[in-house]
């Protein structure tokens, strides 16, 4: 819808330039632009408008999505979900997830640029381990100290994509310091923000569906040096989706099944293959929004080959929100060709079954027709 997608892009703008509780006249032009829909979009619903654009934030921040006096459709939110999160004041996942809608705003795409250009690096070098090692990096570090880099200095598989990481970790704000020292989240490996009332809180909604978040290292600025952290678009869509990526490998190889990470240069996730042959291919996504999603949705690129495929949801979203298999089926394009989602405990279970000799469509991932490729060779971080 493009309304939720101009407010989300100003939310995102000023996250990123600004406070979002401290600013002042005269507004982003994209703020403005989101101000003046919301207000239209209320009147025309007979309606009350937020009155400013702070007041808008507080919509944002306070008004599940479901409570706003506007016609959105079907599918658009869940039930409890907020353009900002209530705690943290930060942009909210689902917030960005629409913020990459819009087609206006090139930063929108940086995290495929970026695994474009580091695709490109490596095969230029003939290293698609380099490529993997890339992968790696950004799922496992997404914070470096100095001590850090300077190991990485010396990591010759980076050597083909050394100069774009000098580009794609950004130093760490002082927003999130508290007594002097940054610290990780144990989880997902991204700094936390320090919370007024002494908690944490992590930007990952995987981390929050699991509780408190753990904290995992503390950095002291004075001892460690620059912090530096993954600019905030390849944390969302690269890390965090790289982290359910990198726990379903680790599951599928404890059933002592041959997994090879993204293989052919990311042509998918997981190229899974059973002792009789066959070959699963599995990409793997994150995201809160379950439509946004099945619109993305396209088939899986036929090489490396494979004998079926399928996408694959953390379990914790399907938890999260009941009809989220149904939501993603509605929104599928035709040219999907019947794509399915399964969740990642569905898919572990499936593959136990077909180890144990079972044969029939409870052990299949796939539509019964293969289909063909229609996707143009873009990478899918």
């Amino acid at each position: 819808m493009p309304l939720l997608r101009t407010i989300a892009t100003a939310v995102v703008k000023l996250a990123d330039t600004t406070n979002l509780q401290s600013f002042s006249l005269p507004y982003d032009a994209e703020a403005q632009r989101a101000l003046n829909r919301t207000a239209l979009a209320c009147l025309l619903q007979q309606a009350q408008p937020p009155a400013s654009l702070p007041d808008l934030l507080h919509w944002c921040r306070t008004r599940a999505l479901e409570d706003w006096p506007l016609d959105l459709p079907l599918d658009s939110f869940g039930p409890d979900d907020y353009l900002i999160d209530r705690q943290s004041g930060e942009p909210t996942q689902l917030c960005h997830e629409w913020w990459v809608q819009g087609k206006d705003s090139a930063a929108a795409q940086y995290d495929r640029r970026v695994v474009r250009r580091a695709m490109q690096l490596c095969r230029e070098a003939s290293s698609p381990e380099s490529y993997t090692a890339f992968r790696r990096l950004l799922v496992n570090q997404p914070v470096l100290t100095s001590a850090d880099q300077f190991e990485l200095a010396t990591d010759l598989y980076l050597e083909p994509v050394r100069s774009l990481l000098n580009d794609i970790y950004e130093p760490a704000p002082a927003g999130y310091l508290r007594d002097g020292a940054y610290t990780t989240c144990h989880r997902c490996l991204t700094l936390l923000t320090p919370l007024i009332d002494g908690g944490w809180w992590c930007e990952r909604d995987q981390c929050r569906s699991r509780g408190p978040a753990p904290r995992g290292r503390t950095l002291v600025a004075e001892e460690v040096g620059d912090v530096c952290q993954l600019a905030r678009p390849l944390r969302q869509f690269v890390t965090g989706p790289g982290r359910a990526e990198v726990e379903l490998e680790q599951r599928l190889r404890e059933l002592r099944l041959s997994v090879e990470m993204w293989p052919g240069f990311d042509a998918y996730d997981l190229r899974i293959t059973f002792p009789d042959g066959h070959v699963w291919a599995i990409d793997v996504k994150d995201w809160a929004h379950p439509g946004l999603l099945g619109r993305a949705a396209r088939v899986v690129r036929p090489e490396p080959p494979y004998d079926e495929a399928c996408w694959v949801v953390p379990q914790y979203r399907i938890d999260a929100r009941r009809d989220y298999l149904g939501a993603y089926a509605r929104s599928r394009q035709a040219s999907a060709a019947g794509l399915r989602l399964l969740s990642d405990n569905e898919l572990v279970t499936t593959a136990i079954a077909r180890l144990r000799g079972q044969r029939g469509p409870t052990t299949r991932i796939s539509p019964a027709a293969k289909p063909t490729d229609t996707t143009d060779g873009a990478p899918d971080a």
